[in-house]
């Protein structure tokens, strides 16, 4: 039996849920789609204000990913230390910080060219 092809905005909105499932802070989706040369077609970034929290939020997003379009990542790098965890599901890539390394890196300067889509959370 055939895998049923998932969209990208099936994906990234169970993305999305399971980050605010836990809380996640300063939610953005980069579309990378207009822009040469690039991995992937999203970045999903978003923050945690610990270990403790970037890695629920990592736990969350696989769990409902899995359970509700039968997905998993590709890849995940970072859990050990916890402060930058990249989960990899081809087109899209989620990046889950702690604050301070968010801003060190600050990945959204770096695709400035992107469109940028700032997800309002209620919390």
């Amino acid at each position: 039996m055939a895998k049923e092809k998932i969209s990208a905005d099936q994906l990234i909105s169970v993305i999305i849920s399971g980050i605010e499932d836990v809380k996640g802070q300063e939610i953005n989706i980069l579309d990378l789609r207009e822009i040469e040369n690039t991995v992937c077609d999203y970045f999903i970034i978003c923050e945690g204000t610990s270990n403790t929290q970037v890695n629920a939020i990592v736990n969350s997003v696989q769990k409902k990913v899995s359970k509700e379009l039968r997905d998993k990542p590709w890849h995940v790098e970072g859990e050990d230390n916890a402060e930058w965890v990249l989960i990899d599901y081809v087109n899209v890539v989620v990046h889950v910080f702690q604050k301070h390394v968010r801003e060190y890196y600050d990945i959204e300067s770096l695709w400035g060219d992107a469109k940028t889509t700032v997800i309002e959370t209620s919390y």
